[in-house]
């Protein structure tokens, strides 16, 4: 059995799914449990479920919730670690929930709370791609597009906790709208959102593709990040001219990311740049030294793909908790 005092839960709240991870001092994963998120019910019914499935994945790794040494919850959205609040998780349609104190209470266990890019750079940084680097930006591509930054090999956050919010970088002024209610974002331009909006404008003006018969077969209502695979394989032009436009500006991104920050790595996760592996990270690689404004950065830094996949949140909330613990002990 592992020591107990060792062993931290790392939980990834997501808008559609809840992960967790039972997690050993050498950060080797004990259990996994996994079931999908309810946004519907109100935050305390949410709450319960992260809960029981502490206890479900305790459980499965031979522990009680009693012997666990603390539980970590990456949470989508805004957040104050110090406090454990979310401020504004709109996947959840939670405003200032106090999740870290709520979960305390129903766990008798100490509760930390991050925002969920934050935590995945962090699993990155420590346990994936990012793995060596003392200065690293991750960039999460999903339905959104999220960014944290390590500086000196710990998260930077910022006076406010809001450092990394680089899915909201402005390239073009007057540009799309984007989901914050500004225009021209990088979220609005390469998301797998925006790239959504962009093949459904193109099928609208006449021009073909099989996305919309992908997304029936497969019972979607959205272009997931399979959908796109599956219609690249298939060489939909459409969806091939969308991604290739998302790339260049993602590759934009991470030039003005490295010159700015002057990381030596860059790591591109989140579902399209796991399944699509090189395949997507190569274009915006490419696009990234183009505007570099130190040429000789593309020797030396790197800009890869992450590793972790699904679980980079919930390692990433381990491994940020027990820092934070050994920096309060």
């Amino acid at each position: 059995m592992p020591r107990a005092k060792d062993v931290i839960v790392g939980v990834d709240l997501g808008g559609t799914s809840l992960r967790a991870l039972v997690v050993n001092g050498q950060n080797e994963i004990l259990a996994l449990e996994k079931n999908p998120t309810n946004p519907l019910q109100p935050p305390a019914g949410l709450m319960d479920d992260i809960a029981r499935i502490v206890g479900e994945a305790a459980r499965a790794a031979g522990l009680k919730t009693r012997d666990l040494r603390a539980v970590s919850v990456g949470a989508p959205g805004s957040t104050d670690p110090s406090r454990g609040l979310v401020h504004h998780a709109p996947n959840l349609g939670w405003k200032d929930v106090p999740l870290g104190p709520e979960l305390k209470a129903r766990l008798h266990l100490p509760v930390m709370v991050d925002n969920d890019v934050h935590v995945g750079a962090v699993g990155e940084h420590a346990l994936g791609a990012g793995q060596g680097a003392r200065d690293m930006v991750a960039i999460f591509v999903g339905t959104g597009i999220g960014g944290a930054i390590i500086s000196k090999g710990r998260l930077f956050e910022g006076s406010a906790g809001g450092a990394g919010e680089i899915g909201h970088t402005v390239m073009m002024v007057n540009g799309p709208l984007c989901g914050c209610g500004k225009r021209g974002c990088v979220e609005a331009l390469a998301s797998r959102t925006a790239m959504e909006r962009d093949v459904r404008a193109a099928i609208k003006a006449g021009h073909k593709s099989v996305v919309l018969k992908l997304m029936r077969e497969a019972n979607k209502d959205r272009m997931t990040s399979s959908v796109i695979v599956r219609a690249l394989k298939k060489n939909d032009k459409v969806v091939r001219k969308v991604v290739k436009r998302a790339e260049y500006y993602l590759g934009i991104l991470a030039a003005n990311v490295v010159n700015l920050l002057d990381p030596e790595r860059v790591v591109i996760g989140g579902g399209i740049a796991e399944r699509m592996g090189e395949e997507f990270i190569a274009p915006i690689r490419a696009a990234a030294f183009d505007y570099f404004l130190r040429h000789t950065d593309y020797r030396r830094v790197r800009i890869v793909g992450g590793r972790l996949g699904d679980n980079a949140g919930a390692l990433g909330a381990v491994v940020l908790a027990r820092q934070r613990l050994a920096k309060s002990s």
